[in-house]
């Protein structure tokens, strides 16, 4: 009971979030296998708060879901860049499901907002989700 209602209070932040308008209203939900939404709030609650806590503290409970308040990884750019785009042992790649620019919208809400950075080192550029795809097709295949 205690995990539903914790999974019940995840999901809210992708409900309440304001729209931006500049942009018009943000899909709530998404209809097919790409996220619609496109400001980092709204992503980070679609994509990210089920896990990480709409607060960013992380959870443990069926899983070990890391804090990001206060992760000094956020500093690291093409770190951050990789989990969103591949993921990393129960955290699922976003690659196939967001543009670079969504890409950039939420990691640069996320370091702002909890990585303790301020707006002008935080922001991560569509060029940059860019350059990280492009260098990962260029890379051989590792043997495991």
């Amino acid at each position: 009971m205690k995990a539903a209602l914790t999974l019940l209070l995840a999901a809210l932040p992708a409900l309440v979030l304001a729209d931006d308008p500049a942009q018009g209203p943000e899909p709530r939900f998404s209809s097919g296998w790409r996220f619609e939404q496109r400001s980092g709030p709204a992503l980070y609650g679609a994509l990210c708060a089920a896990c990480h806590m709409p607060d960013g503290r992380g959870a443990r409970g069926a899983g070990a879901y890391p804090a990001l308040q206060g992760n000094p990884r956020l500093a690291a750019t093409p770190y951050a860049l990789h989990m969103v785009l591949n993921g990393h042992r129960a955290m699922p790649g976003f690659g196939r499901q967001l543009s670079d620019e969504q890409v950039a919208a939420v990691l640069s809400h996320v370091r702002a907002r909890f990585g303790g950075m301020p707006p002008e080192t935080a922001g991560v550029t569509p060029a940059e989700s860019a350059e990280v795809r492009k260098g990962q097709q260029a890379s051989p295949a590792v043997a495991h």
